[in-house]
């Protein structure tokens, strides 16, 4: 290999590679999205707002003007949403190699409510927002990539996962995302990788709703003693999907600050 090609590479590595990231118009998934493309994939958005999604995708092609980017509004919690936009972006891209489940989260403005007297819809809205999302996304795309017999998936998690006073059922909800990523691992292996990112709190919309006893809490929590940022997710899920991650699979990487998430 030439100096120029390996040049190339290190710069690219995931040139040739079709992603798709799903809840792509909030900062986290943008800034995953950016970075991939970055990396020298093409990258598919999906996102349940069309206006927050065109926006991402125009600020990205903006930063990368070569960069192929295509963007499908759908509610990823419904399954011919999520299946028809998935079409839509494999016939503007091309078979999907790599994806980014962001979407997930809390339903409603209130972040904290305990168990006990917490509603049925919120505690079943929750498990739907978090799981089901990720399970019509894999059930799309993974039959391509075992066809490719290359593939690479990437899943977000909590550290709350580990239990959770104050949002139980989100962890709960989080807890699950990372056990599926295990047995995924082990189902879609050896053609597909499957791994799974544990932040602390991120630097994203949910701060708007926290309470400010918690934002503390999280940032006084972490060894590092600041919040994360959506870059910091965007830099781990760049190493799972790209060729330095090639022997890793089946693993929840905390990317916390140093806030412990052991479950």
């Amino acid at each position: 290999m030439t100096q120029e090609k390996s040049a190339a590479n290190r710069a690219h590595p995931l040139a040739g590679a079709v992603a798709l990231v799903s809840g792509a118009g909030g900062p986290m998934g943008a800034a995953i999205a950016e970075r991939l493309a970055a990396d020298g994939a093409s990258v598919g958005l999906i996102d349940i707002s069309g206006r927050r999604v065109t926006a991402v995708a125009d600020d990205i092609q903006a930063r990368h003007p070569d960069a192929k980017i295509y963007t499908a509004r759908a509610n990823a919690t419904d399954e011919q949403e999520t299946n028809a936009a998935i079409a839509e972006i494999v016939r503007a891209l091309g078979p999907v190699s790599i994806l980014v489940n962001v979407v997930g989260g809390i339903r409603g403005g209130e972040l904290v409510t305990p168990i006990l007297g917490m509603s049925e819809e919120r505690f079943d809205t929750t498990f739907e927002l978090n799981l089901k999302p990720l399970f019509w996304m894999v059930q799309a795309t993974a039959p391509g990539m075992i066809a490719q017999k290359k593939g690479a998936i990437v899943n977000i998690s909590s550290v709350t996962f580990a239990g959770d006073g104050d949002q139980p059922e989100y962890a709960a909800a989080k807890a699950a995302v990372s056990s599926l990523s295990r047995s995924l691992a082990i189902e879609l292996a050896p053609s597909v990788r499957v791994n799974c990112i544990v932040p602390g709190l991120i630097q994203t919309s949910v701060i708007n709703n926290a309470a400010p006893n918690l934002v503390a809490d999280y940032t006084e929590r972490s060894l590092l003693k600041r919040l994360g940022r959506p870059e910091d997710i965007a830099a781990a899920v760049s190493f799972l999907v790209g060729p330095d991650s090639d022997f890793i699979t089946g693993v929840s990487l905390p990317v916390s600050g140093g806030i412990p998430a052991n479950l």
